[in-house]
């Protein structure tokens, strides 16, 4: 018997095979039962859409749609643009990695937190995850997020991983709706926090962790755990790699800037100048909008990226 709200569930996949089988056997033993499962597959060579319709003739409600074989961000998106053709109206969206694997109550955990909020206002949910390795061992928490979720760490900062996030029907149909006008994105885990962020919808992040989040060789980012992870990140934010990202964001952004409140559509505006104005004067701005990331070390990393031009 199926409760609560529909869920669709976008997966991204490409060459997953070898690990897709433990994702979809963690998805089909959720404890929230009302879910649909839209796929956009980017031309897999494996077996990856063998092991999507495998699972589909076990009675599991799986969609299957080509890639555009753009990299797993232009995937995701194209899943936004198109997934409403085949899930109900008032359908919630989780992102999902073809490499994890979901606790069970990851869904009905996720459903419950945002149910408690007003219903008519977007909201977005995300968590902290146990990072594992290959073989879903050593397994970790996730980093906390020790200071408020809000436009002004969305602008510089990823907070909500992906595969942990739920958006409510409001939230939902916003995203579904602005990404038509949206262009390149970095990543789509970071526009969505950075749409939701801009327009004031509720922003949760949730302590407690809903899944695997699984470390090879193939993941697109990975996690940020760790001195190493850490250290490549400073190194990406310190090397001029992170202004082009802000760029990106920032044109992305500008094309659902009618849609944010009025302080958050001034705090883009002066980001925006920023990146495109000499230092002494940029420095200035970038006091005023008080920007932050999670850590006191990386808020400094920050500042110093903009002192150093490479914001």
């Amino acid at each position: 018997m199926t409760s609560g709200p529909h869920v669709a569930i976008l997966l991204a996949t490409y060459n997953g095979g070898q690990l897709l089988k433990e994702q979809l056997a963690s998805i089909a033993s959720q404890h929230h039962d009302n879910w649909s499962l839209i796929v956009s597959d980017d031309c897999s060579l494996d077996d990856t859409r063998t092991v999507l319709k495998e699972f589909a003739t076990e009675g599991h409600p799986v969609t299957i749609l080509d890639g555009p074989q753009k990299g797993a961000a232009a995937n995701f998106m194209s899943l936004l643009r198109r997934f409403s053709d085949h899930a109900p109206d008032d359908a919630w969206v989780a992102f999902c990695d073809q490499d994890d694997v979901w606790l069970p109550e990851k869904l009905a955990r996720s459903v419950r937190a945002l149910e408690e909020l007003d219903n008519a206002r977007p909201a977005l949910y995300c968590s902290r995850t146990w990072i594992t390795d290959h073989a879903l061992g050593d397994r970790r928490l996730s980093v906390p997020r020790p200071r408020p979720l809000s436009f002004r760490n969305a602008l510089v900062q990823n907070v909500a991983s992906g595969n942990t996030i739920l958006l409510n029907a409001a939230a939902t149909k916003l995203v579904g709706d602005v990404s038509a006008s949206t262009p390149e994105v970095v990543v789509h885990d970071w526009w969505t926090y950075q749409i939701l962020a801009g327009v004031g919808g509720n922003l949760v992040h949730d302590d407690e962790p809903t899944l695997l989040y699984r470390q090879h060789h193939g993941n697109e980012i990975g996690a940020n755990d760790n001195a190493q992870a850490k250290w490549a990140r400073m190194r990406m934010l310190l090397s001029g790699h992170f202004a082009e990202w802000n760029r990106v964001n920032a044109k992305a952004l500008a094309a659902s800037a009618h849609l944010f409140l009025p302080e958050n559509r001034a705090l883009l505006e002066d980001f925006d100048r920023i990146l495109n104005m000499r230092r002494r004067h940029s420095w200035r701005i970038l006091r005023k909008m008080k920007l932050y990331r999670q850590t006191k070390a990386s808020t400094a990393a920050l500042w110093f990226a903009l002192i150093m031009r490479r914001m």
